[in-house]
This record gives C-alpha cells, sequence and structure tokens, in this order.
C-alpha cells in the first residue's frame, strides 16, 4: 500500500523447535520464475506475532536487526497489523472493543521517523545461506482475515486525483469470511482476495533506510493485487540474511489503488522462504497457478511499462528459449500489460505471462 494514517502493528515472537530439512530450490538449468510450484501440505516451523519488539515502522534497510531467524524451506505463520491507528479507526466509527490490542500497544510504543513511510512490517526475517545476488523464493502459502473489517480511505494530499478532493474520508468496511465478501454499501458486495501490499527485504547498504512507501528492485510496497495465497514473489537479495519483512494486509484491491488505499485490514498469512542461489534477477519476479508475472517500476509510468515488458521479454528468452523478436511479439500478442498502481511515488507496472500458451 502507502503512506496511509498512521500505522501499527502487533505480537510476539514465537520459533517452534522442529525445523522442516526442505531447500526446495530448482536446478540450475530451471526457470528463473519456477514452473506452477506445488505447496503441498503447510507445516509451519516459526510463528512471528507483530508487537512492539518484532515490527518496523516505515522503512527497509540492511541495518535493520532481525527478529527471527529461519532456515531455507521454512515456513513461517507471520501476523500483520492494519496500516491505521485506533483513534483514527474509532472515529471511522470502529468500536474500541473491536480494536486489536496489539495495534493499541505498537501504536504506543513504536515511534515513526520523519520523513518515511507508515507502515507496520512485521520483521525483519533471517534467511540463513541467503546473501547478495540470490534471489529469495517467497511461497505465500496461505492468507487469513484477523478481523472482521477493513478501511478506505482518501485524503486532500494523497492518491491519483487529489486535486479532485480537498478533504479526507474514511470508510469501515465489514468483512464476512464465510461468504468471502467485503461488504462495501447496500447493493454493492466485493470478492475478497487478501494479499500482503508489501512484502521486501532489505535494499542494498549503500540506500540506507528507504521509506516503506514507494517498492523498488527490493520488492516491498508492490500493491499487486495477483500475489494471494497459492503464488510465489522471487526478490533479488542484496544483504546477508535477506531480512524479509511484510505488512500491509489488503482483503482485496483494485488495479492502480487509485484512491491510496486498498481494502486495508490485519492479515495472518504462512510463508514459506527458500534461498535460491540458481536464479540471478534484477527486479522482482511473480508467478500465480496460471501465470508469470514481470515487473517495472519507476516514477515515470513510460519507464515503468518499458521496464516491465523488457523484464517480460527477458524472462521468455531465458527462462522459455525464445528469440528476442518472438518474445517481443509474444507479449504484444498473448500477454496483458496491468497497472499495478498509481499512488507509492515510482508507479507500478506489471505483465501477466500467461502458462497455458505454452504447449510444450
Amino acid at each position: 500500500m502507502k503512506t496511509k494514517l498512521t500505522r501499527l502493528f502487533q505480537f510476539a515472537v514465537v520459533t517452534a523447535a522442529t525445523v522442516v530439512a526442505a531447500a526446495a530450490c530448482m536446478s540450475s538449468q530451471g526457470p528463473a520464475v519456477s514452473e506452477a510450484p506445488k505447496m503441498g501440505k503447510i507445516e509451519v516451523q516459526h510463528k512471528l506475532l507483530a508487537t512492539p519488539k518484532t515490527v518496523i515502522l516505515g522503512y527497509y534497510s540492511a541495518d535493520a536487526t532481525p527478529v527471527l531467524r529461519v532456515r531455507s524451506g521454512d515456513v513461517v505463520e507471520v501476523t500483520t497489523m492494519i496500516t491505521n491507528n485506533p483513534a483514527g479507526l474509532e472515529r471511522a466509527g470502529v468500536k474500541p472493543a473491536d480494536i486489536q490490542p496489539a495495534l493499541r500497544a505498537i501504536i504506543d510504543s513504536v515511534k515513526r521517523t520523519p520523513g518515511l513511510g507508515g507502515h507496520i512490517l512485521t520483521g525483519p526475517i533471517y534467511v540463513e545461506g541467503a546473501d547478495s545476488g540470490d534471489v529469495l523464493e517467497v511461497r505465500i502459502r496461505q492468507i487469513d482475515l484477523a478481523i472482521p473489517y477493513a478501511y478506505n480511505s482518501f485524503g486532500g494530499r494523497s492518491g491519483f486525483i487529489p486535486e479532485d478532493y480537498g478533504y479526507s474520508k474514511t470508510k469501515i468496511i465489514p468483512l464476512d469470511a464465510k461468504t468471502n465478501m467485503a461488504h462495501f454499501a447496500d447493493g454493492i458486495d466485493i470478492p475478497m482476495h487478501p494479499f500482503f501490499g508489501s512484502i521486501g527485504v532489505a535494499p542494498p547498504a549503500s540506500m540506507g533506510k528507504v521509506s516503506s512507501a514507494p517498492p523498488g528492485i527490493y520488492a516491498g510496497n508492490l500493491d499487486n493485487k495477483e500475489l494471494v495465497a497459492g503464488t510465489t514473489l522471487f526478490i533479488p537479495v542484496h544483504t546477508k540474511g535477506a531480512l524479509l519483512e511484510i505488512g500491509d494486509g489488503h482483503a482485496g484491491q483494485g488495479n492502480g489503488e487509485v484512491d491510496i488505499t486498498a481494502l486495508e485490514t490485519s492479515l495472518v498469512g504462512r510463508i514459506q522462504l527458500i534461498v535460491r542461489k540458481d536464479l540471478h534477477l534484477t527486479w522482482p519476479r511473480g508467478e500465480t497457478p496460471t501465470h508469470f508475472i514481470a515487473m517495472g517500476i519507476d516514477k515515470d509510468l513510460v519507464v515503468a511499462t518499458k521496464t516491465a515488458i523488457r523484464q517480460a521479454i527477458e524472462f521468455l528468452v531465458t527462462m522459455k528459449g525464445m528469440n528476442k523478436d518472438d518474445a517481443y511479439m509474444l507479449v504484444s500478442t498473448a500477454c496483458d500489460v496491468d497497472i499495478t498502481q498509481l499512488v507509492d511515488g515510482p508507479y507500478g507496472v506489471h505483465v501477466m505471462i500467461p502458462k497455458k500458451i505454452f504447449t510444450k
């Protein structure tokens, strides 16, 4: 997501002693975005709760202190907090009893650094064996709602058309886990597709503390609605241990996220972290059961789009054995170029490459 109201989150670290020895690395000949990775049974090795001691407010950094150490192949159950504060939620109509205690604790004790973002990010998670030049494969195994409501808001200085809105407004939206619907208004129900707006690793040390608002080569605030349970994100690693942070839970979102927020909520996810030393990427990539995803990010929407298209071509050439000319033609004739988000500072664009077109 982005810099929304004030953000804060919850929980405590509980690390189980058992470790699953399953690195699940693909061979050096395997595709940079693995062919439909089989998720299999979920066995959790670690639980990471959001508490004042296990969250970072508003930034990614190579100097951040890890709150959990895991092995390649481990599954972590991680809890994230809604990107708002108790006072703001109560003003919008949430009953005090429905505010998560962990959110109150984080808001009261974790201070935001001026000039950085507002997301409450659970982590960092240190992945043993990961180092600069590797790729961290993040398999998103499961995502569940933590609370029965979300909010959406806009302000006069944010969003894609702030000139049309000289005021701020917040709407509380009930979530029904049984029907998998968000009740936006009478006669309007939105199917839910929960995902984490922000999943990222530490940037290169030379970049220092990077605001959580803009995404980048380290992934972060991608706000890519395709990254739901059952999908995989591949992130270039820039420092020892990768230092993964995760947050900005969304119950759903439209491409563009035009008013600067989605269906903002608290989520609990299970993610499997795998160190890939056979892959070397310059930009994040993704994979769903039906598509490969190439990504581009830049302050110029044209440059972001060109980057995403070039990344799609590179994938087709290096991983599918196509020549450069045919790859360009295939992107034009069979792939969709979508705007990921328009409101995080730099724009996000992604190319959806359908798997069904590859018949061999």
